[in-house]
């Protein structure tokens, strides 16, 4: 399991290279199926002015683009970065399964914080909270995230 995990989270880091080369917060996703991805998100908030395009929502747009939207239900979410509270929401909406992340988000991580939306169990129509796994490729995610503070101290 460890290694499908590292082999996911790898590719989510080289999505969140993508993301910190334009600017943004080094966050990169991908929504799996079956071993299959089926959905992918870099984080383009910053450098399009749109504060929704977090590359968690991004994955899900995508994944929805490519006609899954009915089995978000069954996926796996990978994200180099815990989810926020806002894309902790649409994980719940939507129903994914499971979701593993490379380093937690203080203050506003949907797990973490104290807004714990991912963990929830008290909106009914949000079913069953989803597995989540931390931890995974930590070291890589934060030394992305380490370039990133560089960068805006710098500017």
């Amino acid at each position: 399991m460890q290694e499908e995990f590292q082999h996911y989270m790898h590719q989510c880091l080289e999505l969140a290279k993508t993301a910190l080369k334009a600017g943004n917060p080094p966050v990169g996703a991908l929504i799996v199926i079956d071993g299959k991805i089926i959905g992918t998100g870099i984080e383009s908030g910053k450098s399009t002015g749109d504060i929704t395009n977090h590359a968690e929502i991004l994955a899900v747009r995508d994944a929805v683009k490519n006609g899954f939207s009915d089995k978000l239900h069954l996926a796996k979410m990978y994200t180099t970065h815990e989810p926020c509270i806002m894309c902790s929401y649409m994980i719940r909406h939507h129903k994914i399964a499971e979701i593993i992340f490379g380093i937690a988000v203080p203050n506003v991580g949907g797990f973490t914080s104290n807004y714990k939306i991912l963990s929830a169990e008290d909106v009914p129509k949000w079913g069953n909270k989803p597995t989540i796994i931390g931890n995974v490729c930590e070291a890589d995610c934060q030394k992305l995230n380490a370039q990133f503070l560089e960068l805006l101290g710098k500017s």
